[in-house]
């Protein structure tokens, strides 16, 4: 199996106790048309009372989420100050020409403020990385200069952006442009608080001598600058140390939703399987009239009409018709489950209205999924799972979804196309309802004077989930395949597993250490919705 290109990427996090999220980035490289196959295979434990009937396609799509849009254009701070194609220099362009419509003003500053949120998420990632206490002393050799050049840029960015801003009030425009300009700037102000105050809190565990402090001094000062100007403009975007702080994640929820809607692509359902049902429903009632009306014929050339015989072997008919008719239908529904998308969808362009590709999904249940045997070996990872897999009873259900993207339709930049994001997020509260109490009381004796106590036991289920990915480009097919490892218990998600492909023992079968637990690539914990404001 030969591993995914960089066509495809793909992030798996926790989003919150219930919300498990994918992140997908799918990335043409050139071809008129890129085939993506994103394959999800769950594996629940019987226990959680999960199947067709007790949790039917219309309930699993309404556990989906699911976010499209492109990429955020890349650009660093002395880009956006520079380059030709940095949303900033073009509103300073069409400022001075005069010429631009007010629509493109508002796309190209809601943009603005979206290439700042990433070159800003992107210095506090380098910040948080080169701060971890396991890169040592040779991570942070260039930290200092990451810093410093973030904290006098950023400053010139905010400065030529609202000196622009001001300007624009000797032109006539329209009072929504203007409000959704200022807007863009509150929106741009929260960013630079929020990156840089976590930027100076994965800065805490730093020395407090030589350039450290000044440095995380320098960063906090922007960020009181920041709050200062929303307090002279009278905005209520400001933290509160004491008050629940409800209007400022209300504010910042809304700016971003606004400022980032230029990204997000439309979508236009369509009823596809929906038309071949009919069609085959169609067929079903047509042959089931056929032999009703040749059992008729029959009857008329053998009996005369008014004749108890007639009369019997008309009922038959139509009796056996009736069953024809649903036999088929529900064989040919299978057909269609089988064959056929649940979903289709157009990925519409916000600004030139064309479709620039589509998106299908499609859930099976049981007995319809038939697991590869590339993806059932993924998770020989211990005995348990080894032993588990045929023996006991496990409710399975995959989620397929085929994107198709036409490279030239997107829209290009200068480091050439643009790639679409797809986000999935799948709420597992509809696994939690048949769970045990999360925590029991055990028994335990002392081994020094043999009384009796009780030990806290925890009691989870690990939700399997495998990913297998499918790339065609330019007639090439690579694929790929992720175990992801979901821990959980009534209150939600406790903790979530990455775990790397076993290497092959001679024999072709997965080596694995016997009675041993599987060594995840990566636990990620629980994090506080506080700290995830910037992810």
């Amino acid at each position: 199996m030969s591993q995914a290109p960089e066509a495809l990427h793909s992030r798996f996090d926790v989003h919150d106790r219930k919300q498990f999220e994918i992140k997908l980035e799918y990335q043409p490289t050139g071809a008129d048309e890129t085939r993506y196959l994103v394959e999800a295979y769950l594996f629940l434990p019987s226990s959680l009372n999960i199947d067709a009937e007790t949790y039917p396609r219309a309930d699993f799509y309404a556990d989906i989420h699911n976010y499209v849009r492109f990429k955020t254009p890349v650009m660093g701070l002395g880009e956006l100050l520079s380059s030709e194609g940095s949303p900033l220099v073009k509103l300073e362009a069409w400022q001075r020409a005069g010429v631009a419509p007010e629509s493109d003003v508002v796309y190209q500053a809601k943009l603005f403020s979206c290439v700042l949120r990433g070159a800003l998420r992107r210095f506090a990632t380098t910040v948080e990385t080169r701060c971890d206490a396991r890169t040592g002393e040779a991570g942070r050799v260039d930290l200092e200069t990451v810093v410093r050049q973030a904290g006098d840029s950023v400053p010139v960015v905010l400065e030529r952006f609202r000196a622009w801003l001001r300007a624009t009030g000797e032109a006539k425009l329209q009072e929504k442009t203007r409000a959704s300009l200022r807007l863009v700037d509150e929106y741009v102000s929260l960013l630079v608080e929020q990156f840089f105050r976590r930027a100076v809190a994965d800065m805490d565990s730093l020395p407090r001598t030589g350039p450290w402090l000044p440095l995380r001094k320098g960063l906090m000062e922007a960020v009181l600058r920041e709050e200062s100007y929303r307090k002279e403009h009278r905005l209520r975007s400001v933290l509160s140390p004491t008050g629940d702080n409800e209007e400022y994640m209300q504010r910042l929820g809304f700016l971003k939703k606004f400022c980032m809607n230029v990204l997000f692509l439309s979508s236009r359902r369509r009823q596809r399987r929906q038309g071949w049902e009919e069609v085959l429903f169609a067929i079903a009632a047509g042959v089931a009239m056929a032999f009703a009306t040749s059992v008729a014929l029959w009857a008329q050339v053998r009996y005369t009409q008014v004749s108890l015989n007639f009369f019997l072997v008309a009922v038959v008919g139509y009796m056996m018709k009736d069953r024809i008719k649903e036999g088929l239908r529900r064989m040919f529904s299978r057909v269609a489950a089988t064959h056929l998308y649940d979903r289709t969808t157009d990925l519409v362009d916000p600004v030139t209205a064309r479709a620039i590709g589509t998106c299908e999904e499609r859930v099976d249940y049981g007995a319809a999924v038939k697991v590869p045997q590339a993806v059932s070996s993924l998770r020989l990872q211990d005995d348990f799972l080894t032993v588990s897999q045929g023996e006991l009873s496990e409710a399975v259900i995959r989620y397929q979804k085929r994107i198709v993207l036409d490279a030239r339709l997107l829209p290009r930049s200068e480091r050439g196309l643009t790639g679409v994001t797809d986000i999935l997020r799948l709420h597992v509260g509809r696994f939690l309802r048949d769970m045990d109490e999360p925590e029991f009381a055990l028994e335990y004796v002392d081994l020094e004077d043999f009384s009796v106590g009780h030990i806290r036991g925890a009691k989870r289920y690990p939700v399997d989930l495998v990913f297998r990915f499918t790339v065609m480009e330019d007639g090439v097919r690579h694929e790929s395949a992720q175990l992801v490892r979901l821990v959980l218990d009534r209150n939600g998600i406790q903790r979530m597993q990455n775990f790397v492909r076993a290497p092959e023992a001679p024999g072709g079968a997965p080596a694995t250490a016997p009675a041993q637990a599987p060594e995840p690539a990566g636990s990620v914990p629980i994090r506080p919705a506080a700290l995830r404001q910037g992810a």
